[in-house]
């Protein structure tokens, strides 16, 4: 008897064109912003709807994937120990995004020799209006208005904090809380499914971004301020393959350039998009399908997209001592290590907005050095460029925090991991939801017993 082709292989086949399409988007995006500027800056509505598109999925699934993980694990003190790990992670990799910036940045002394006009200093004071709000305003606002108020605006930490919630209440439900928890497991599905509908408009919203963001920069920015962003691209690239991928290879034993290259559709997103956040619902999605337990995406993942922020803590640093040297009141070491400290606490929330970087820096060259603040227009015009890189960055830092947490945590699928980036498992992109058993022996969407079901069941026999 013939052997049926997997479904899994003919989706796949489809949404290979679909991913072809983006990247020819991008390049007639390009070529639309040089050859008709005006034009483009038009188009960049078609960008912002399809990245609206996906935010408006980012709630659902997060509150999806959280209740379900917390929901069906049997100990509460399992979560805590996956938030405690992720957290203490953040923070140490921060700190070393901090000092490769300083580093780098020190040695490329850049921002000599460019000057500051009206319209610069004009720039610059505008993003200090759109600075972030205050770190006690932060706290407070990841307490949602109302229980659903969390899915109305849109607030990952707020939804964090709701589906949290929601899953201690039924892990401590017991038995009764079995059906909610299948409920909520083929909301899961449906929502996954509407975002894979969404996709199928991603060459759209590429060509509208790419266009509108080549059309309102030009060539002239991007040849003056050269130095500053090809040697950001470069520190990134530096902490991304020698930090991230030592750390990868020595602690899970995984091959960066294979987590790379299984999540590339994501990377091609988000080039095409300048926002981290379009990827986050597919590398939820993603890595759940490499054997991650779903505790440990629902918490490391969200939490990262707000904590884990080493591209925009090289960002904050470089372009720090570019608006200080440009300014020709360059910062000391202790102003250096005391303003980005301040920067990246500040900056918490800001990893998927495009443009929230450049408000943090203005921030906190407002806080520190009031007099530096005009020089934040000088970065401007390749702001958004330099904006991709962040977003890259911030990715790939979570997606590599995810993987080392769930090794940690001993939550991860080792020789399933090792199969789906082999590429024997495809990933569904149709559905974005398998029913494989992760780590700990749960199927994706029935919860592993707890122990109180198993003494009813001792009880009854």
């Amino acid at each position: 008897m013939p052997v049926a082709t997997p479904p899994a292989a003919a989706r796949r086949d489809r949404t290979h064109y679909l991913y072809l399409a983006v990247i020819g988007a991008v390049v007639l995006g390009i070529v639309v912003g040089f050859a008709a500027p005006g034009v483009a800056v038009e188009l960049k509505p078609l960008g912002t709807g399809f990245v609206n598109l996906i935010k408006m999925m980012i709630s659902p699934i997060i509150f999806c994937t959280i209740v379900l993980g917390v929901g069906s694990v049997r100990k509460a003190a399992k979560v805590g120990a996956v938030g405690g790990l992720a957290l203490g992670y953040f923070l140490v990799m921060s700190t070393v995004a901090l000092a490769i910036g300083l580093i780098v940045g020190n040695l490329l002394d850049p921002g000599s020799g460019l000057h500051l006009t009206e319209a610069v200093k004009a720039a610059g004071e505008k993003q200090a209006a759109g600075a972030h709000e205050s770190t006690a305003d932060f706290l407070l606002g990841i307490i949602p208005t109302t229980l659903v108020s969390a899915f109305t605006e849109g607030e990952v930490l707020q939804t964090l904090l709701v589906a949290l919630l929601a899953g201690f209440a039924l892990q401590a439900m017991g038995p009764a809380g079995e059906p909610i928890l299948r409920g909520v497991g083929h909301i899961q599905k449906l929502v996954f499914r509407i975002l894979a509908m969404i996709m199928w408009a991603a060459p759209v919203g590429a060509f509208g971004a790419i266009a509108a963001v080549v059309g309102e920069t030009g060539v002239d920015a991007l040849k003056s301020l050269a130095v500053i962003m090809i040697g950001f691209y470069i520190t990134c690239a530096l902490f991304v393959f020698v930090v991230l991928g030592t750390l990868l290879r020595l602690i899970a034993g995984v091959n960066l350039f294979s987590l790379l290259k299984y999540l590339g559709r994501e990377f091609l997103l988000i080039l095409s998009t300048s926002s981290s956040e379009s990827a986050l619902p597919r590398l939820i999605a993603k890595m759940e399908h490499m054997g991650v337990s779903k505790p440990v995406v629902g918490i490391t993942v969200p939490t990262g997209y707000s904590f884990n922020l080493d591209g925009t803590a090289i960002y904050l640093t470089m372009a720090s001592l570019f608006v200080a040297e440009a300014m020709g009141n360059p910062l000391s070491i202790a102003e250096q290590i005391s303003l980005l400290v301040f920067m990246v606490i500040a900056s918490k929330g800001a990893a998927g907005v495009t443009g929230a970087g450049l408000a943090t820096l203005a921030g906190g060259l407002q806080s520190h050095r009031p007099e530096l603040v005009d020089g934040v227009g000088l970065i401007v015009g390749i702001d958004r460029f330099m904006s991709e890189a962040r977003a890259l960055t911030n990715f790939a830092g979570n997606a590599v925090a995810t993987v080392l947490v769930g090794t940690w945590t001993k939550e991860i699928d080792k020789q399933r991991a090792a199969e789906v980036l082999a590429g024997r498992i495809p990933f569904d992109e149709e559905t974005f939801v398998d029913d494989h058993a992760p780590a700990g022996g749960a199927s994706a969407d029935v919860p592993e017993p707890r122990d109180d079901e198993d003494e009813l069941v001792k009880a009854k026999a």
